[in-house]
């Protein structure tokens, strides 16, 4: 009796931190359906860095995540199912160390299907950040969701397109007739190698600068900040000054765009500003090496580690096949 109650209150942990997310919307209005919502948690115990891993991806599937979900070595998957349908989420992901290899598994709640990915690199936001000389990364870039881009999977393989439709309803989608582009501030980009079969996960902030306007002017506008002047003998000296004209590098027509509406103070419609991404991470390299029909569970459509069986067997069996006798 004791350890039932004891189940009760480990399900209740991961319900309590869910109740913020009853005030976001709960159907897209683009596809008529369900907002996608996810839970991101660990199976089994995880080193130090993988348990950064998972609070990064938490932050990155914000604003329709639990970011502060509690997990309790008791809990395990039914507990998640149970309170996953009332608050709306639909998919798991979920982080796993099995023999010292992480593992990372993207389902569809309630009934599948999940893809398992091997996690060959990865580098957590503080890492990124460190390696970056003006890192920024502001708590606005998490109010709405990030936009997904997909590269590389035109394959006609089933477990590709799996993948791609996986992604592709992970986060919301978005009308782009509509769609506000002051909310478009961050991008997730995976990339497919067909040859290497990985999967090259990143994670970006989308930054607009104007075209022609000197740093220092869009420093005052931006930051609402007076200027020291008390060195100068006028404030042209200040706007002329060597060194702060505009930048070279942002005027390539390349990374340049058109706005039809106000971004904010300095970004306005009609103008062009120049296109900036800067990684925030984390960052992820990954190898799909399972999908199954279920949730965690049913028939294996996929397994890579099979197929790499099967292949080596065929191919030392055709060594070992005698070559064919030929007449002189």
């Amino acid at each position: 009796m004791a350890r039932w109650r004891d189940r009760r209150r480990n399900k209740a942990n991961v319900k309590t931190q869910v109740v913020k997310n009853k005030k976001q919307p709960s159907v897209d209005q683009v596809t008529g359906g369900k907002i996608p919502k996810s839970f991101v948690f660990a199976r089994g115990k995880l080193s130090a860095p993988l348990k950064q891993l998972e609070l990064d991806l938490r932050k990155l599937m914000l604003p329709y995540t639990a970011l502060k979900l509690k997990e309790k070595k008791r809990n395990n998957l039914k507990d998640f199912l149970n309170v996953a349908g009332p608050m709306g989420v639909t998919h798991f992901l979920m982080i796993s160390n099995p023999k010292s290899v992480p593992h990372l598994r993207v389902a569809r709640t309630p009934q599948g299907p999940t893809l398992t990915f091997q996690i060959n690199e990865y580098a957590l936001a503080a890492d990124i950040a460190k390696s970056q000389p003006r890192y920024r990364c502001t708590p606005e870039l998490f109010k709405n969701s990030p936009l997904i881009v997909l590269s590389g999977f035109g394959g006609g393989s089933q477990h590709l397109k799996l993948t791609t439709i996986m992604f592709q309803n992970i986060f919301p989608a978005i009308d782009i007739n509509t769609v506000k582009l002051s909310s478009c501030q961050r991008i997730v980009l995976l990339s497919y190698n067909a040859e290497e079969k990985l999967i090259d996960f990143r994670h970006y902030s989308i930054r607009l600068q104007p075209i022609g306007v000197s740093k220092r002017i869009r420093r005052i506008v931006q930051n609402h900040q007076v200027p020291d002047l008390r060195n100068l003998q006028d404030v042209s000296e200040f706007l002329t000054k060597a060194g702060y004209g505009s930048e070279s590098e942002v005027d390539e027509e390349a990374a340049t765009v058109s706005l039809s509406t106000d971004i904010d103070r300095v970004n306005k419609a009609s103008n062009k500003s120049a296109v900036r991404l800067q990684e925030i991470g984390p960052r992820l390299t990954l190898r799909l090496v399972k999908v199954e029909e279920g949730l965690c569970s049913g028939n294996v459509i996929f397994d890579e580690f099979e197929n790499e069986t099967y292949k080596k067997a065929d191919k030392e069996a055709s060594e070992d096949e005698p070559a064919d006798a030929t007449e002189d």
